[in-house]
């Protein structure tokens, strides 16, 4: 059973809170006591992400295992008992809807305003601090069950999906120019001499020109030929532009993401609306 000698030194060995079956629940955060005898009544366990969440679990039936305290319950049970404020204080009403999920009777010894021990205080040597919990809001109809009161009415809240758009580079495109070799096969007329003899008689109008030589001799004559031959020259010329250009075309995207909202339910009386 736990007492009021060895809370300081459960604190400052940053214990842990294990269930019945030996399963971490959290790390031990806060232990209230009660303000008649001083003896421990509750522990909180910080659970959920970084410790930010803190649940109350009653000490009775609880006892020591080296820096752990181990309690006779669940991690489910503990995980899923009423969120309470862990401001020093406990409401005979929050006491109660924390009896009731623990299964447990009445105040047992706990009064309206209880002693807490946390890490902070024990180590600064401060064995106990006495605090008390904030007044509710006046003027109001009811009051708050899982704090303190703060108005007449809760405010409910919803996500809304704000989709706008942003310009981002979805790509690149370039021009690149480069060098290909192709045969071009092209037919072109030239033109060449032959030789052609060509023979005629005598007669009286060519007679004194073929008597005008020697009677007898040797004699030569030649005659010049000439061909044409294809010339390859060759120019480089412009055939066309080519450039890059940019337009833009709209299309539809299709969102599909979670929003959260909140819903209000009432209990006790008869509200068709929610």
């Amino acid at each position: 059973m736990l007492t009021t000698e060895n809370i300081d030194d459960l604190l400052q060995r940053n214990g842990n809170v294990l269930s019945e079956d030996g399963d971490k629940i959290g790390s031990v955060g806060q232990v209230y006591a009660d303000d008649a005898d001083g003896h421990p009544t509750w522990v909180t366990v910080k659970t959920g992400l970084f410790g930010t969440s803190e649940s109350f679990v009653p000490l009775q039936g609880a006892r020591l295992e080296g820096n752990d305290i181990l309690v006779p319950y669940t991690k489910d049970q503990v995980k899923d008992a009423p969120r309470v404020e862990t401001d020093g204080h406990l409401e005979p009403s929050e006491e109660d809807r924390l009896f009731g999920h623990y299964g447990l009777d009445g105040h047992q010894s706990y009064t309206d305003t209880g002693t807490r021990w946390d890490a902070d205080y024990a180590g600064a040597g401060n064995a106990a601090d006495t605090r008390t919990g904030t007044a509710d809001a006046t003027g109001t109809v009811g009051r708050d069950t899982s704090g303190p009161t703060t108005d007449d009415a809760m405010t409910r809240s919803e996500e809304r999906l704000n989709v706008g758009t942003e310009r981002q580079a979805a790509g690149r495109a370039r021009l690149r120019k480069y060098v290909t070799t192709e045969n071009v096969t092209k037919t072109v007329p030239v033109q060449r001499e032959e030789v052609r003899i060509e023979r005629e008689p005598i007669t009286d109008a060519n007679r004194g020109a073929a008597l005008s030589g020697p009677d007898i001799s040797e004699e030569e004559h030649e005659v010049t030929l000439h061909e044409e031959r294809p010339v390859i020259e060759k120019e480089t010329v412009p055939v066309e532009r080519v450039r890059l250009d940019k337009e833009t075309v709209t299309g539809e995207v299709t969102v599909d993401e979670e929003v959260r909202k909140e819903r209000i339910e009432t209990d006790g009386i008869d509200d068709a609306r929610r």
